[in-house]
């Protein structure tokens, strides 16, 4: 009996080993887990890309945007726009920076057509760049053909024959001073006696019609707009 027992303890002593270790197995398993997880989660925040946003515990670097290509305002979208330049030249021109030296007028109109038929420039146009049809290397639709038409355009710089009195630009205006030409005509020239003809009549004014002008007036010069007639006084 006592071998039995002895037996029968030996048994129940191997079995009480056996569970000790399978507890022992059970509780070494979730530790070795939780080391597991936690190399994995430092080597995927190793491979983190360094312009994401994270948990916001400004480790992270914010991403630059990309540089939009922008486009110099201006020079270069149509062809001698509205406070565009030119080149020195009245036959042979290019649109130019206005800011380069060779700069010599700026654009102040611009239409369609002709200039005798289109709308009229501005008073103090100092002269008109008739633009026809060509292949300039800017143009408005990129199709390298300029419409025809004109640019009105005023100096960088004095001289401005489209002034008052200065002698010249495509319109007379109050204030100009004309000498008479032949044929019932009368041409422009500079009021300060500079010019080579010298000034005959100055115009004081501008009227709907002649009844409108003033007495001392002996000369009626045509304007046009919509007060065409210029009234001019003997100087």
């Amino acid at each position: 009996m006592r071998d039995a027992r002895g037996a029968g303890a030996h048994r129940a002593g191997s079995a009480d080993a056996g569970s000790a270790d399978a507890t022992a197995a059970m509780l070494c398993a979730p530790l070795v887990c939780a080391l597991l997880l936690l190399v994995l989660a430092a080597l995927a925040g190793c491979q983190q890309p360094s312009g994401a946003d994270g948990d916001g515990d400004g480790d992270a670097r914010p991403t630059t945007p990309a540089p939009v290509p922008t486009q110099a305002s201006g020079y270069g979208v149509v062809f001698l726009g509205i406070d565009e330049c030119s080149s020195f030249g009245r036959e042979s021109f290019t649109e130019v920076p206005c800011t380069s030296e060779r700069a010599a007028a700026r654009v102040i109109a611009r239409h369609d057509g002709r200039a005798g038929e289109g709308r009229p420039c501005p008073a103090t146009t100092d002269f008109v760049l008739h633009i026809s049809e060509q292949r300039p290397s800017a143009d408005e639709d990129g199709d390298g053909a300029v419409p025809q038409g004109y640019a009105c355009m005023r100096n960088l710089e004095p001289p401005h024959p489209g002034d008052p009195g200065g002698g010249g630009g495509p319109r007379t205006i109050v204030g100009d001073c004309v000498y008479g030409a032949g044929a019932g005509e009368v041409r422009e020239t500079a009021c300060d006696g500079t010019a080579k003809n010298a000034p005959e009549y100055q115009v004081t004014a501008a009227v709907a019609k002649r009844s409108e002008c003033p007495a001392s007036t002996e000369l009626y010069v045509q304007l046009g707009g919509p007060q065409p007639v210029g009234c001019a006084r003997p100087l």
